[in-house]
């Protein structure tokens, strides 16, 4: 969506891109086979749909703001602004065009205006357009919902832009490879920059190449809130704080996200497990050796870690139920710990019950 030339956002294309979408997922419902009556009758009756980003941070980037900022956040509030009321506006001509979701139609014309009524004064829809509230009166809404923002981790990962609405946690990180060592990769968008500036400085870039760890966790949160504004689902956002974060200071930051109008959050504070897949360091492929204190946050490094070694033939029950065999160091055993299925040996968190 981005105008790389120009260096802004191209929101001619994002709305062709938004209606289309919506259109898409609306024909998913009736293209899905249910197993269960219950899951049809409800997934039928209110057409539920979620429409959501992946590349956020990358869309910034090449508009040279910087994530967190108050730019920042003007830009992603028009962004969303712009997703919102177009994905309301194509459910409303897709209701002219097909009918409301199910739930929204009464037994007579009066219990259907009634039920128009009722879902334009949510707290939600109070804070739309007017214009979009009034046509919901007059036409209906083919979808109940239609908007979220889902992690995105494996497919944002697979075609190498930042996940979901997150700010990238690092630019340049390591990954452990077939020989054993860890091999330094630099984000596609970095990559990308340097490219085109040969004379660019890789350990002094521009301020809006921020990431995770850099950002205050205030920022974190007010990014979430200024897009759970647009959005009538929950969404996916982890605020990153530092090492050190009180129990204090990650309370205000819940208490921000509340005032903010967040549907839900989750604070995370750096080593506050004793495991974590992503790390600031390379070392070689032995997490024993990592020294977390050490960690420069100047210049952050992700390690990627391979955990997952060949499976050999075996009658040992390798899985993360109780009583199996750790399959991340295959030596420890899976045991009930504080709630979650943990192994014994390497303490990897494995499912949690909680």
């Amino acid at each position: 969506m981005a105008d790389k030339k120009k260096k802004r956002v191209d929101f001619d294309k994002l709305r062709k891109t938004v209606r289309t979408g919506v259109r898409m997922q609306d024909n998913v419902i009736n293209a899905t086979p249910y197993f269960l009556e219950q899951n049809k009758k409800q997934a039928l009756g209110e057409r539920r749909v979620g429409l959501g980003v992946m590349g956020l941070h990358d869309l910034l980037i090449y508009c040279e703001t910087e994530y967190g900022s108050q730019e920042g956040n003007e830009l992603v509030d028009k962004i969303f602004e712009t997703i919102a009321t177009e994905a309301y506006q194509a459910s409303i001509e897709l209701a002219k065009e097909k009918g409301s979701f199910p739930f929204l139609v009464g037994e007579t014309e009066a219990d259907t205006n009634r039920l128009r009524k009722a879902f334009t004064e949510t707290g939600y829809m109070q804070k739309m357009p007017e214009a979009i509230r009034q046509q919901i009166l007059e036409h209906g809404i083919r979808n109940s919902h239609l908007l979220t923002v889902a992690p995105t981790g494996s497919t944002g990962t697979m075609v190498g832009v930042s996940t979901g609405l997150e700010p990238y946690f690092s630019f340049s990180y390591y990954r452990s490879g077939r020989l054993g060592k860890f091999i330094e990769v630099k984000a596609d968008i970095l990559q990308e920059y340097l490219n085109n500036n040969p004379n660019a400085d890789p350990e002094n870039l521009p301020k809006w190449f921020i990431s995770a760890m850099d950002l205050k966790a205030e920022a974190h949160a007010d990014v979430q809130c200024v897009i759970q504004r647009w959005v009538d689902s929950s969404i996916s956002k982890t605020v990153n704080a530092p090492k050190g974060y009180s129990v204090e200071q990650v309370e205000k930051v819940y208490e921000r996200l509340y005032k903010g109008g967040a549907k839900g959050g989750t604070v995370y504070v750096d080593g506050s497990r004793d495991a974590q897949v992503l790390t600031l360091k390379a070392e070689e492929n032995s997490m024993d050796d990592v020294e977390f204190d050490k960690v420069p946050h100047q210049q952050p490094r992700v390690v990627l870690v391979d955990t997952i070694s060949d499976l050999r033939s075996t009658d040992v029950t390798i899985g993360n139920e109780v009583g199996n065999t750790c399959p991340v160091c295959r030596k420890g055993k899976v045991k009930e710990i504080g709630g979650c299925n943990t192994c014994t040996n390497c303490g990897a968190q494995l499912k949690c019950g909680l």
